[in-house]
């Protein structure tokens, strides 16, 4: 097991942008750049033991510079959407930047975590190599309030799984949902659409929204509906019932705060590649790249070419008390692991 440190670019401002790559002893790769903690690439083999890259990316560092899908990025302070750009916290209002057409904040503003350069360092330990990456978001930044400093550590282990394990703390009552936002396609990135990917969901419940992509408050019932993947299902095969597609979070059946519970999992038949996901987050949100346009500022992948799976608490909590609150206090201590472990169908 291996960790290699590289040079990935300079940023328009001047600044360096270092990537580590993360190998493990079956080959399984996966690489990060200090850029918005981004995951590039993640490679995994298929039925044939032939390797891929599963998740979109760009070619160079000036698409992650725009990076408008997210592609791999961590978002926060508060990834998905607050509604107006306001919430209220111990009586006082706070208006943060609504940059999804004014309407919300969308996965932490104008330049969310996602945009930020974070210091980082690597690690190896028992099982895993890994690297820690860390952020300082200073107060007020997009209009949140309190310094807060957040650190993700993504680990490769021997298992086959790339964890990530985040933390964060604060020095004033904030409010922070942190996800990362990898489209994958298991196929390959670029194989085609996922519309035949099969997945399970372990999820009895999804947030109905409004027009503006904001939930109504209601926790529904998946039975009977396009939106029931409790058993083996193709993306595909209802998405046209839900418009352009999914773009809804899904509330775990046995969420586990200290443990990660198993929600999801995604296979392709065409590859056998097979990808499962567990989570101490009591949401996920099932996106279905809906709004990728196949030019470059979405990497040339056009619409379902990929699907994301992004552990996190429910949309517009702040605004919302019966949703699991999303407030952090001095003295307190955000923690979330989600884990993504590979395999192969036999």
């Amino acid at each position: 097991m291996e960790v290699t440190k590289s040079q990935f670019g300079t940023t328009k401002d001047g600044t360096e942008i270092e990537q580590y790559q993360l190998v493990n002893r079956h080959g399984l790769k996966a690489s990060i750049i200090t850029l918005g903690a981004t995951v590039t690439s993640v490679e995994a083999p298929d039925r044939e033991n032939k390797f891929a890259n599963v998740t979109l990316s760009f070619s160079d560092l000036a698409g992650y510079e725009k990076n408008a899908p997210y592609f791999g990025g961590i978002c926060g302070r508060y990834a998905n959407r607050i509604a107006g750009g306001k919430f209220t916290l111990d009586d006082e209002e706070y208006s943060v930047t609504a940059n999804e057409g004014g309407k919300n904040l969308l996965h932490g503003g104008a330049v969310g975590f996602n945009g930020k350069v974070w210091t980082a360092e690597s690690v190896q330990g028992d099982g895993f190599v890994g690297v820690i990456l860390e952020y300082v978001s200073p107060d007020g930044e997009e209009g949140f309030p309190g310094t807060l400093t957040t650190t993700v550590t993504y680990k490769l282990t021997e298992e086959n799984e790339l964890r990530i394990e985040y933390t964060a703390t604060t020095d004033k009552p904030t409010v922070l949902n942190l996800t990362n936002h990898c489209y994958w396609n298991l196929g390959g990135a670029g194989s085609g659409d996922v519309l035949e990917h099969q997945v399970t969901l372990y999820c009895d419940k999804y947030l109905p929204v409004d027009e503006n992509a904001i939930p109504t408050g209601d926790l529904s019932t998946v039975a009977d509906t396009p939106f029931d993947f409790r058993k083996l299902k193709a993306i595909g095969a209802e998405i046209r019932a839900v418009g352009m597609g999914y773009d809804h979070c899904y509330v775990l059946s046995e969420p586990d705060e200290k443990n990660p519970a198993f929600v999801a999992r995604v296979v392709d038949s065409r590859s056998s590649r097979v990808m499962e996901i567990f989570t101490t987050e009591p949401g996920i949100q099932f996106y279905t790249g809906n709004f990728l346009q196949g030019n470059d500022e979405t990497g040339g992948f056009g619409k379902h070419e990929a699907f994301c799976l992004e552990a996190q608490h429910y949309p517009d909590s702040p605004n919302q008390s019966n949703f699991p609150s999303t407030v952090l206090k001095p003295g307190e201590a955000y923690r979330q692991t989600t884990v993504h472990k590979f395999s192969v169908d036999k």
